[in-house]
Protein backbone atom coordinates (compact mmCIF):
# COMPACT_ATOMS: atom_id res chain seq x y z
CA UNK A 1 0.00 0.00 0.00
CA UNK A 2 0.96 3.42 -0.62
CA UNK A 3 1.34 6.32 2.56
CA UNK A 4 -1.71 7.61 1.20
CA UNK A 5 -3.46 4.37 1.28
CA UNK A 6 -2.30 3.57 4.68
CA UNK A 7 -3.10 6.95 6.32
CA UNK A 8 -6.31 6.70 5.32
CA UNK A 9 -6.58 3.04 6.41
CA UNK A 10 -5.21 3.92 10.05
CA UNK A 11 -7.10 6.92 11.01
CA UNK A 12 -10.51 4.70 10.36
CA UNK A 13 -9.08 2.08 12.55
CA UNK A 14 -7.78 4.43 15.01
CA UNK A 15 -11.31 6.45 14.83
CA UNK A 16 -13.10 2.95 16.16
CA UNK A 17 -11.14 2.70 18.87
CA UNK A 18 -13.01 3.85 22.25
CA UNK A 19 -11.36 6.06 24.72
CA UNK A 20 -11.03 2.70 27.19
CA UNK A 21 -9.27 0.86 24.09
CA UNK A 22 -6.60 4.02 23.77
CA UNK A 23 -5.99 4.07 27.51
CA UNK A 24 -5.65 -0.07 27.60
CA UNK A 25 -3.87 -0.78 24.51
CA UNK A 26 -1.36 2.48 25.95
CA UNK A 27 -0.71 0.83 28.97
CA UNK A 28 0.16 -2.47 27.06
CA UNK A 29 2.80 -0.34 24.99
CA UNK A 30 4.28 1.22 28.02
CA UNK A 31 4.63 -2.21 29.48
CA UNK A 32 6.27 -3.57 26.67
CA UNK A 33 8.62 -0.63 26.33
CA UNK A 34 10.04 -1.75 29.61
CA UNK A 35 11.80 -5.02 27.76
CA UNK A 36 13.80 -2.73 25.61
CA UNK A 37 17.65 -2.34 26.67
CA UNK A 38 17.12 1.67 26.53
CA UNK A 39 16.66 2.58 30.44
CA UNK A 40 20.72 3.43 30.76
CA UNK A 41 20.17 6.36 29.13
CA UNK A 42 19.75 10.16 30.32
CA UNK A 43 17.24 11.83 27.77
CA UNK A 44 14.40 10.98 25.83
CA UNK A 45 12.09 12.55 23.59
CA UNK A 46 8.51 12.17 23.80
CA UNK A 47 5.63 13.23 22.01
CA UNK A 48 2.44 14.44 23.62
CA UNK A 49 -0.67 13.16 22.53
CA UNK A 50 -3.40 14.35 20.24
CA UNK A 51 -6.54 13.17 22.02
CA UNK A 52 -8.52 13.93 19.18
CA UNK A 53 -6.32 11.74 16.65
CA UNK A 54 -6.57 8.97 19.45
CA UNK A 55 -2.70 8.93 18.93
CA UNK A 56 -0.96 6.58 21.87
CA UNK A 57 -1.35 7.89 25.30
CA UNK A 58 1.88 8.76 26.25
CA UNK A 59 1.00 9.60 30.03
CA UNK A 60 1.87 6.26 30.71
CA UNK A 61 5.51 6.43 29.44
CA UNK A 62 6.39 9.60 30.91
CA UNK A 63 5.11 7.98 34.34
CA UNK A 64 8.14 5.63 33.51
CA UNK A 65 10.19 7.89 32.38
CA UNK A 66 9.77 10.15 35.66
CA UNK A 67 9.66 6.82 37.47
CA UNK A 68 13.02 6.07 36.35
CA UNK A 69 14.36 9.28 37.29
CA UNK A 70 14.54 10.50 33.33
CA UNK A 71 14.74 13.49 31.39
CA UNK A 72 11.81 13.70 29.31
CA UNK A 73 11.91 16.43 26.17
CA UNK A 74 9.35 17.58 24.65
CA UNK A 75 8.44 19.47 21.06
CA UNK A 76 7.23 22.62 19.48
CA UNK A 77 6.81 23.03 15.94
CA UNK A 78 7.18 25.24 13.41
CA UNK A 79 4.63 24.90 10.36
CA UNK A 80 6.68 27.61 8.28
CA UNK A 81 9.91 25.59 8.25
CA UNK A 82 9.06 22.37 9.41
CA UNK A 83 11.90 22.45 12.50
CA UNK A 84 11.07 21.02 15.78
CA UNK A 85 12.51 22.79 18.77
CA UNK A 86 13.30 21.10 21.99
CA UNK A 87 12.55 21.43 25.43
CA UNK A 88 12.82 19.43 28.76
CA UNK A 89 9.49 18.68 30.21
CA UNK A 90 9.43 19.98 34.11
CA UNK A 91 7.41 20.56 36.82
CA UNK A 92 7.26 24.15 35.68
CA UNK A 93 6.34 23.71 32.11
CA UNK A 94 3.26 25.52 30.95
CA UNK A 95 1.43 23.07 28.02
CA UNK A 96 -1.08 24.76 25.61
CA UNK A 97 -2.67 22.70 22.20
CA UNK A 98 -1.55 24.39 19.19
CA UNK A 99 -4.10 25.27 16.44
CA UNK A 100 -3.66 21.86 14.98
CA UNK A 101 -4.69 20.29 18.61
CA UNK A 102 -0.85 19.15 18.95
CA UNK A 103 0.10 20.28 22.97
CA UNK A 104 3.50 21.86 23.06
CA UNK A 105 5.40 23.78 25.78
CA UNK A 106 5.11 27.76 25.87
CA UNK A 107 8.62 28.04 27.13
CA UNK A 108 11.20 26.33 28.84
CA UNK A 109 14.96 24.80 28.88
CA UNK A 110 16.08 24.24 25.32
CA UNK A 111 17.44 20.92 24.41
CA UNK A 112 19.49 20.28 21.35
CA UNK A 113 19.54 17.10 19.02
CA UNK A 114 22.85 16.17 19.78
CA UNK A 115 22.13 15.48 23.78
CA UNK A 116 18.74 13.37 22.66
CA UNK A 117 18.81 9.41 23.28
CA UNK A 118 16.01 8.24 22.41
CA UNK A 119 13.38 9.10 20.71
CA UNK A 120 9.60 7.88 20.75
CA UNK A 121 7.82 8.38 17.51
CA UNK A 122 4.32 9.34 16.64
CA UNK A 123 2.90 7.43 13.40
CA UNK A 124 0.20 5.98 11.57
CA UNK A 125 1.82 2.74 10.22
CA UNK A 126 4.84 0.76 9.88
CA UNK A 127 6.16 -2.02 7.84
CA UNK A 128 7.98 -4.97 8.32
CA UNK A 129 11.49 -2.87 7.38
CA UNK A 130 10.92 -0.19 10.06
CA UNK A 131 9.68 2.80 8.07
CA UNK A 132 6.57 4.60 9.29
CA UNK A 133 3.75 6.94 7.73
CA UNK A 134 3.07 9.36 9.80
CA UNK A 135 0.84 12.63 8.77
CA UNK A 136 3.43 13.26 6.24
CA UNK A 137 4.62 17.08 7.00
CA UNK A 138 8.04 15.25 7.51
CA UNK A 139 8.82 17.14 10.84
CA UNK A 140 9.77 13.83 12.65
CA UNK A 141 12.30 12.47 9.55
CA UNK A 142 13.75 16.26 9.60
CA UNK A 143 14.54 16.11 12.96
CA UNK A 144 15.75 12.58 13.34
CA UNK A 145 18.10 13.48 10.69
CA UNK A 146 20.08 16.01 12.97
CA UNK A 147 19.97 13.76 15.70
CA UNK A 148 23.05 11.90 16.35
CA UNK A 149 23.54 8.62 14.08
CA UNK A 150 23.07 6.59 17.81
CA UNK A 151 19.82 8.35 18.92
CA UNK A 152 17.53 4.95 19.82
CA UNK A 153 14.34 5.66 17.06
CA UNK A 154 11.14 4.18 18.73
CA UNK A 155 7.73 3.99 16.92
CA UNK A 156 5.05 3.76 18.95
CA UNK A 157 1.37 1.56 16.96
CA UNK A 158 -1.62 0.36 18.43
CA UNK A 159 -1.61 -2.06 15.12
CA UNK A 160 0.94 -4.94 13.64
CA UNK A 161 3.42 -4.20 11.01
CA UNK A 162 2.05 -4.03 7.30
CA UNK A 163 4.23 -5.82 4.70
CA UNK A 164 5.60 -3.06 3.04
CA UNK A 165 5.73 0.85 2.52
CA UNK A 166 5.50 0.88 -1.48
CA UNK A 167 6.29 5.07 -1.65
CA UNK A 168 9.27 5.33 1.07
CA UNK A 169 11.40 7.93 0.27
CA UNK A 170 15.37 7.46 0.42
CA UNK A 171 15.06 10.40 3.55
CA UNK A 172 12.70 8.73 5.28
CA UNK A 173 14.12 7.57 8.67
CA UNK A 174 14.12 4.01 9.47
CA UNK A 175 13.08 3.22 13.23
CA UNK A 176 15.16 0.94 15.40
CA UNK A 177 11.97 -0.41 17.07
CA UNK A 178 8.27 -0.49 16.71
CA UNK A 179 6.33 -1.45 19.92
CA UNK A 180 2.55 -2.34 19.88
CA UNK A 181 0.65 -3.61 22.53
CA UNK A 182 1.53 -7.19 21.58
CA UNK A 183 4.80 -7.38 20.24
CA UNK A 184 8.42 -5.17 19.85
CA UNK A 185 9.58 -5.57 16.36
CA UNK A 186 13.31 -4.58 16.09
CA UNK A 187 14.84 -3.16 12.70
Amino acid sequence: MTKVELRKKYKTLRNKLSETDVDELSLAIANQLLKLPIWQYSFYHIFLSIKEHKEVNTDFILNILLGKDKNSIISKSDFKTRQMTHYLLTDSTIIKKNAYQIPEPVNGIEVLNDKIDVVFIPLLAFDKTGHRVGYGKGFYDMFLSECKPKTIKIGLSFFKAEELIADVFESDIKLDYCVTPEKVYQF
